[in-house]
């Protein structure tokens, strides 16, 4: 997985979410309300084990399998809500038949509720982004990275309207043991990816059609956005390429858990 870099959107959703993480530093940090030992995990950084909210266990390996077996493919979309692309990700996806996976920046889904309860009402899933997508994350203290992961779980589930995230995705793939094991055991299995289409850089939809199509070999798991900029080319190149996967005798679903 490659880390993405250069990406002035995200220093402007990093200040935005100052205020956010210093409120919730001063109060206390959300995995408290899962047990104490989570609540001294994520304020002290130590290896603490958090209590599992429900359900059976997830792995800390970073997926990158579809549950539909060696024929599915699994749409991720990252960096939303954003209140002018989701929408129009959405109605390309509910006009194919796909469901995808979400990967949601706190800050971004706190803005815009209404979004991610679109989402989810559609038979998407949510994924879990952090609350400011630092893609030096990996270079940051436990505790940094207990903040931005907690607090985006928070966030994102409570403009859900409950419905929790069921995958972490680390911006940029910087991803340690430690937010891993930190992520699977609030049941949000690790999410990787197999092909970036590269969309993020804007190199017209063509381009991205044609990546998508030439690295399908490598994996399942397709990386696309929906925030971050003028996000047209994404749209006009998801046309595309959810037929012509289908066409390729291709499935959708989501990544294993």
């Amino acid at each position: 997985m490659v880390r993405h870099g250069g990406r002035g959107w995200h220093g402007r959703v990093l200040a935005a979410a100052i205020g956010v993480t210093a409120v919730a530093a001063a109060t206390s940090v959300w995995s408290a309300q899962a047990d104490s030992a989570a609540g001294q995990h994520a304020r002290a950084g130590v290896s603490a084990r958090p209590a599992h909210p429900g359900g059976a266990p997830v792995s800390v390996d970073i997926a990158h399998a579809s549950d539909r077996g060696a024929r599915g493919v699994n749409i991720t979309i990252d960096d939303g809500p954003d209140p002018a692309w989701t929408p129009q990700v959405l109605e390309v996806l509910r006009e194919n038949g796909v469901k995808a996976t979400f990967c949601m920046v706190g800050t971004q889904a706190q803005a815009h509720p209404d979004l991610v309860k679109a989402v989810v009402a559609a038979g998407h899933r949510l994924c879990d982004h952090t609350v400011s997508h630092d893609t030096t994350m990996d270079t940051k203290s436990e505790a940094y990275q207990s903040q931005q992961i907690l607090n985006a779980e928070r966030m994102i589930t409570k403009a859900s309207g409950g419905v929790r995230p069921l995958y972490y995705r680390a911006p940029g793939g910087a991803f340690t043991p430690y937010s891993r094991r930190l992520a699977a055991s609030r049941g949000m299995r690790p999410l990787g990816w197999n092909v970036d289409s590269k969309d993020f850089e804007q190199p017209g939809t063509n381009a991205i059609v044609a990546t998508v199509e030439n690295e399908m070999s490598n994996g399942p798991t397709v990386l696309f956005h929906d925030a971050g900029g003028d996000r047209s080319q994404t749209v006009a190149a998801l046309r595309e390429i959810l037929p012509w996967l289908k066409q390729q005798g291709h499935s959708f679903g989501f990544p294993v858990r």
